[in-house]
């Protein structure tokens, strides 16, 4: 029966003497089958029992005979009792509690796929063997024929695989698993089709399927930085130079690949030239693309100078050269004006392009990486879907994916999944980031909001710089913020200047305007807000929280209303 039908729908729960009547809808139901969001939107709905099941899933067979376990037909089970984890010597208890084995497939414990009507799964009468509805669903093919792979028929084994995968070197006993007996080859089913041809953003060159290495020699994957078995399937580069090699799993990760195949796509030209930011138009003399005036290299004499800051990274121009424009306040660090217009970068799998116009929004203002607000120059990413408001400032963009930072002994990498929220960063002991580095011989993390922030730094009109702490766990001393004159945790990063002996948080240090321009505008709920300079012998009363405004900048309103930072008038406008 399929949907639409005449035929009586009845919901499979109620009693056979006294059957209820599904009608039919349509929407996102909470499957009572498969708890899934399936692609088929048509589902049946009881309105007594308060039941929803797809279309698909109410036509789920009471008995089969599955490719997993084709010597015995599996009988559905629908349980209301209470499931108990299993274990050899579990058994019926008075309160209507008991244990079932975990599915025999996948392993995962099948009282995790319950819903409150009750648990269903499928058990074999005869022997002890349960299937999930999730291992249900998957009915690989017997055969394979002319596969992507490998050059003979691959034949469906029907058992876990619990052996590594020829083509990707792991064990997934969930993956429906394919045997070759002429050649002793043995794969999972995701690994039957990887692309033989790809590129990554994290190396320049493509990368190319090789179903083994050289033996005698120790790679390492430039992913996970864990070592390489030779034996089994890998990405690696042809370039003669180049000894760059990878995981196939790692390779093809939704967060690295593009999922571009370019087996038969011609190699794409070096646009070195094309990409460039700017032009040499004399002796340290360049055209910027985005400038209407030409450039000039300065060379950094030591003299601090406030009022001049960096448009691209928003820093103030205190200890690097720099281009000045000949005829405007406009300024870029060397270092970041020979940033290309467009990008491979670790932290995307499409390129990305330079953006030098602010967004105009504040709810745009942001750092994908960081969560920092700033109006300076930024990394979008063009393609559509959800990599749409993909953006990163340029601070984020210049750490690699591989450096040593003073704080830890060992070299931080970019990981392969960003999904783990419960990393918690060494530097402000927080957990929560987007995005962050990871050491792979420790359990030490850094989220990039604490790996961006110089070392060393000026503040205000202090004489000597302040040099970044790296927390003092072991410290009995009492700190207390010289801005705030609140009191300081020592294991948290803090600035200090060892000459004048005080010590400051680094909230009070940057705030959460410090990487906003002066005069520059956007729009906080349709009200005009303006970027000032903070450089008036009085300061300005912040209108939310009532202090002085103490950072470089603070934020007007077109009615005269000024605010400290973005945090207070985000709370003062919502």
């Amino acid at each position: 029966m399929s949907y639409g039908e005449e035929e009586e729908v009845v919901c499979r729960l109620s009693h056979p003497a006294h059957p209820h009547t599904m009608s039919p809808r349509y929407g996102y139901p909470d499957c009572f089958r498969c708890k899934k969001d399936a692609y088929n939107r048509h589902f049946y709905y009881c309105t007594t029992c308060k039941l929803e099941v797809h279309s698909d899933c109410y036509q789920l067979l009471w008995n089969m005979r599955h490719p997993y376990h084709p010597q015995h037909p599996l009988i559905r089970s629908l349980e209301r009792r209470t499931i108990i984890t299993y274990d050899s010597t579990s058994d019926c208890d008075e309160d209507n509690s008991f244990a079932i084995p975990p599915c025999t497939w996948c392993g995962e414990e099948l009282y995790a796929k319950t819903s409150y009507h009750g648990s269903v799964f499928y058990q074999c009468s005869i022997c002890d063997f349960g299937l999930c509805t999730t291992c249900v669903a998957n009915f690989p093919l017997p055969t394979i024929s002319n596969p992507k792979s490998h050059h003979h028929s691959l034949v469906f084994l029907p058992r876990p695989l619990l052996l590594p995968c020829d083509a990707c070197g792991l064990v997934d006993r969930s993956d429906p698993s394919y045997v070759c007996f002429q050649c002793n080859y043995v794969v999972h089913k995701s690994c039957i089709g990887l692309p033989r041809v790809i590129k990554l953003t994290r190396h320049p060159h493509r990368l190319f399927y090789t179903p083994f290495l050289p033996p005698k020699i120790t790679y390492s994957c430039r992913l996970c930085y864990k070592t390489i078995d030779n034996k089994y399937g890998q990405y690696s580069c042809n370039d003669d130079r180049c000894s760059y090699v990878v995981h196939s799993k790692c390779a093809t990760h939704e967060t690295i690949w593009d999922r571009r195949e370019l087996e038969w796509e011609p190699e794409e030209l070096d646009e070195t030239e094309d990409v460039a930011s700017f032009k040499n138009v004399g002796d340290d003399l360049i055209k910027y693309f985005c400038h209407e005036h030409n450039l000039k290299l300065e060379k950094y004499n030591g003299v601090r100078d406030k009022d001049k800051q960096c448009q691209a990274c928003t820093l103030h121009i205190d200890s690097r050269n720099f281009y000045n424009c000949t005829q405007c306040d406009f300024f870029l660090h060397e270092v970041c004006a020979n940033l290309p217009r467009k990008l491979d970068h670790a932290l995307h799998h499409h390129s990305l392009f330079l953006d030098p116009i602010p967004p105009k929004k504040s709810n745009f203002l942001k750092c994908l990486v960081c969560s920092r607000a700033f109006a300076g120059f930024s990394y979008k990413c063009t393609c559509k879907g959800r990599c749409r408001r993909f953006q990163v400032d340029v601070r984020c963009i210049l750490v690699p994916d591989s450096f040593t930072h003073k704080s830890h002994e060992h070299p931080l990498f970019i990981p392969i999944s960003t999904a783990d929220k419960m990393a918690l960063c060494g530097g402000c002991k927080t957990t929560g980031a987007n995005f962050y580095l990871r050491c792979t011989l420790c359990d030490f993390s850094l989220c990039y909001k604490c790996a961006t922030i110089p070392d060393k730094l000026h503040y205000k009109y202090d004489e000597h710089p302040l040099s970044l702490c790296y927390g003092e766990e072991a410290s009995n001393e009492t700190y207390w913020c010289e801005v705030c004159e609140e009191k300081l945790d020592p294991s948290i990063w803090f600035y200090t200047c060892n000459r004048s002996n005080i010590t400051i948080h680094r909230s009070c240090v940057f705030g959460s305007s410090a990487y906003m321009k002066s005069g520059y505008t956007f729009y906080h709920y349709y009200v005009t807000v303006k970027v000032l300079n903070n450089n008036c012998n009085t300061r300005p009363i912040c209108r939310r929280c009532g202090g002085r405004c103490s950072s470089y900048v603070f934020l007007k309103l077109s009615d005269g209303k000024t605010f400290c930072s973005n945090d207070c008038l985000g709370l003062f406008i919502r």
